[in-house]
């Protein structure tokens, strides 16, 4: 397929529009001529190829200054690449409201033709370059998507034949003869233990799919009302004491999303803890366009080499530790970061963690 670089020519004057075409002329580009300020607007708006506008600042009525400076403020324009020619005033703050309303480039009259011919070639080859990387992007989320509905589809259909495994393997245990065999039943432990983390995996990896396929519907939330109900859902243990800050606000937001991050650090606030009294605090600050939210326990901590790693995908602080998926928190962070926020964790190993998210008001 040809590459194709269309360019529109403005200037107020038919002989330099038809002198500028005829020097740049070249078998791969179209040319698009306009005579004022209003008609280049016309032709921007109905031809979404074009790659570059050569833009001549002196016109009546409506200068290129004033041009650019729509093309800037419109979504669909603001990419084009914009070559200002002129005439006259050549000094630096002439040249520098050019760059201010949007140009990115100057050409002064009369032209060079060497040095615009080697200009517009510079443009137009980085003209392709984006649309070569808008399509390779294109591309690489269509893969993306793809692969997460398999990862989606494998992981659910991997699930009902392992919760029956699951089951199978607890009435074993329950059998006599197994019983009444330390060898056996340690086999079997092992079996249903193995088994148990498979399925947490699972669960895991049809979390993760589940967050890059569906988009939680907004409503009103009140966050304090929704952690009391989150927490008598997760049945912490009696030693397991769950403190709940003020300061909690009503937002408009994903309830099923917001609810998601929260269970995730109580989640593993109460599964890490190590100490006989486990405290947990959950707390929240106004910032800006944002709610800072956290949760803070006293469990462990995290040593500081692992505070970024842990919320990339399948890391977890130890690698041989059995509870752990390593998927959780990296499904946290891309919730937060859908919100525009940030995740992060301050922690003192052996005195406990304290996890920020960032959730925009």
């Amino acid at each position: 397929m040809t590459k194709k670089f269309t360019i529109l020519l403005v200037d107020d004057r038919m002989e330099n529009l038809l002198s500028l075409e005829q020097m740049l002329i070249a078998e791969n580009r179209t040319f698009i001529q306009a005579t004022s300020g209003n008609e280049a607007l016309k032709q921007v708006l109905k031809n979404e190829e074009i790659g570059l506008i050569m833009l001549d600042v002196q016109m009546p009525d409506m200068d290129g200054f004033e041009v650019a400076k729509l093309l800037k403020a419109n979504p669909r324009t603001k990419d084009i690449s914009i070559i200002f020619v002129t005439a006259i005033n050549r000094d630096e703050t002439y040249v520098l409201k050019g760059f201010e309303k949007g140009g990115v480039d100057y050409l002064s009259k009369p032209l060079d033709i060497n040095v615009t011919r080697a200009k517009v070639d510079v443009f137009e080859r980085l003209y392709f370059y984006q649309r070569e990387l808008r399509q390779a992007l294109k591309e690489k989320e269509q893969v993306n998507g793809q692969l997460e509905r398999f990862m989606h589809v494998v992981a659910h259909d991997l699930k009902s034949p392992l919760s029956g495994i699951t089951g199978l393997l607890l009435l074993m245990k329950e059998e006599e003869e197994i019983r009444n065999s330390p060898f056996l039943l340690e086999y079997a432990e092992m079996a249903v233990d193995a088994t148990s983390r498979l399925a947490d995996m699972i669960t895991a990896i049809l979390d993760y799919s589940r967050e890059h396929q569906f988009d939680g519907q907004e409503e009103d939330v009140d966050v304090k009302e929704m952690l009391k109900e989150l927490i008598k859902m997760l049945f912490p243990p009696p030693h397991v004491e769950i403190l709940i800050g003020d300061g909690f606000p009503i937002m408009h937001t994903s309830r099923q999303k917001l609810e998601q991050v929260f269970q995730n650090l109580l989640t593993n606030a109460i599964k890490y803890n190590d100490k006989e009294s486990a405290e947990i605090v959950i707390g929240a600050n106004e910032n800006g366009d944002f709610y800072d939210f956290y949760v803070k326990d006293n469990g462990p901590g995290i040593e500081e080499k692992d505070n970024e790693r842990i919320f990339r995908l399948f890391e977890k602080v130890d690698d041989t530790d059995p509870k752990g998926t390593g998927v959780g928190l990296n499904i946290l962070k891309l919730l937060v970061e859908t919100q525009g926020g940030k995740v992060w964790v301050e922690s003192t190993r052996g005195e406990g963690s304290c996890f920020y998210f960032q959730w925009r008001r």
